[in-house]
């Protein structure tokens, strides 16, 4: 059986090495090393990035790709299909969550549109006139953005927080889980034509945009509020974040502009630049 090192593993399947680390890391694929240190991979590495890979485009978390692998290494294929059963149809009950999450907002966003083409009242802005209250066709009326999240990491229970010692100093807060996207790998599950293709949406889509800056750990973007335009981005978001989980996508839809937040880890910079670095 042949062995590989870690660059050599990467060049066979594609992987970038980093990506490779972290799913030592996180205990997806282990390593052993050799008299001076180097990491190296036996023949049964390549099968199980090829499942790993495989689980990742069934949107699955790492942790539960992490308890398949120890199900896998048993041997008995049985067992895997079992635990991937009701794993696979949670990710259809999320997915069916999504799509009436964005149904609901193309909605508002047509209600919304429908009141502000019609005649304005005289005189300026009241509280009443429809540019910061949603139609009662559209739901109960509400002021300011409306947010839509897109993420494909599922929000851990989170774990009580201990009590301070007194006179203790105060610590930095743990990290959300909601943003788990900044411990993602950032590897794009597209290549070739697939990942022009994608760039070249969202270069088109960029250059609709009436504002870019950049913010920490990403970029804002704002738009006109028009409804095909922000089913597009809308769309457009859910695509990119459905292959590239390292990024996180947040829309709010205000009275006068659609605005979207896009943010990722620090190794992921190039591509945020490649996708959506244009000049507004």
């Amino acid at each position: 059986m042949g062995t590989y090192r870690i660059s050599q593993l990467a060049e066979r399947c594609g992987v970038p090495a980093t990506t490779l680390r972290f799913y030592e890391d996180a205990g997806l694929l282990p390593a052993g090393r050799t008299p001076s240190g180097y990491r190296v991979y036996g023949e049964d590495a390549v099968e199980r990035l090829g499942f790993i890979s495989s689980a990742k485009l069934l949107g699955l978390a790492l942790e539960e790709i992490r308890e398949l692998l120890d199900v896998r290494e048993e041997g008995v294929c049985a067992a895997v299909r079992g635990r991937m059963v009701p794993l696979v149809a949670g990710r259809i009950a999320e997915t069916e969550g999504r799509i009436a999450d964005l149904s609901a907002f193309s909605s508002r966003l047509a209600a919304v549109h429908a009141d502000l083409s019609g005649p304005a009242p005289e005189g300026g802005c009241r509280p009443d006139c429809g540019c910061t209250t949603v139609p009662a066709a559209a739901g109960p009326a509400t002021t300011g953005p409306v947010p839509v999240t897109l993420s494909r990491f599922r929000p851990a229970a989170p774990e009580p927080a201990p009590e301070p010692a007194p006179e203790a100093a105060p610590e930095a807060a743990p990290e959300s889980a909601a943003e788990s996207w900044r411990e993602a790998p950032v590897d794009c599950t597209l290549d070739g034509p697939e990942l022009e293709g994608r760039k070249q949406e969202w270069r088109q889509l960029v250059e609709q945009a009436i504002t870019l800056h950049e913010i920490p750990d990403g970029l804002r973007l704002t738009f006109p509020a028009t409804v095909e335009l922000a089913g597009r981005v809308a769309a457009l978001a859910a695509a990119e974040q459905s292959c590239c989980s390292f990024f996180d996508f947040t829309l709010h839809l205000g009275p006068a502009a659609l605005e979207l937040t896009v943010r990722a880890p620090e190794a992921a910079a190039r591509l945020l630049t490649d996708l959506f670095g244009a000049t507004a």
